[in-house]
């Protein structure tokens, strides 16, 4: 005599990490654990152990879609082994690499920002105007409200899709100076008087 069939119910935990793994998708910017437990229905918790399960099965050198903590929320992107077919899918070159007066345009707003185009030419030594909106044209910076002395100069801050591209949980995993540079002391004295005037 045949048994009737019997339901199986699917792992709770799984059922979550399918529905994270679709509000992932659609998103358009990294989602924090909170908002994800919010639209998910579910408790913080349990949504922190099922990122763990998605965060396993996309892994780096395991799937083409990488689940990645950056900009303070969790997101998707392509593997760094299909960069280069992502980018010929967008019939567009593999972006090129940023100049050395963009990465220390960068690095100067990232480290004192928000701060503005005078200050960031005092501190480099040279205008930063091409850089300034070479970088406002990628996306990596943005303006950030005006100074408040004569002139009102626009004053500029990192964007969510530096830390993005970076790899960067937040601002606070940027290295230490100590770390990246041998003259440490010359660039802490340049910011140190940047943030002085600014404070002044």
């Amino acid at each position: 005599m045949d048994r009737p069939l019997r339901l199986i119910a699917g792992n709770p935990l799984d059922e979550l990490a399918r529905t994270l793994e679709a509000l992932l998708v659609v998103a358009s910017q990294p989602l924090p654990v909170e908002e994800l437990a919010g639209a998910a229905a579910d408790d913080p918790e349990r949504v922190e152990l099922a990122l763990g399960l998605l965060s396993e099965r996309y892994s780096e050198g395991r799937s083409g879609i990488v689940l990645e903590h950056v900009a303070g929320g969790y997101a998707f992107r392509a593997s760094r082994s299909a960069a280069e077919a992502c980018a010929r899918l967008f019939e567009r070159p593999v972006q090129r690499g940023l100049s050395q007066a963009a990465l220390e345009t960068l690095a100067v707003v990232a480290y004192l920002g928000p701060c503005s185009r005078p200050e960031i030419a005092r501190i480099r030594g040279v205008a930063a105007d091409s850089a300034v909106a070479g970088l406002l044209e990628r996306g990596l910076i943005a303006e950030a409200g005006r100074d408040d002395g004569a002139g009102g100069a626009i004053r500029y801050r990192v964007t969510p899709l530096f830390e993005r591209v970076f790899g960067l949980e937040s601002l606070s995993a940027l290295p230490r100076l100590d770390d990246i540079a041998e003259d440490t002391e010359r660039i802490r004295e340049r910011l140190h008087a940047v943030a002085e005037r600014r404070g002044a």
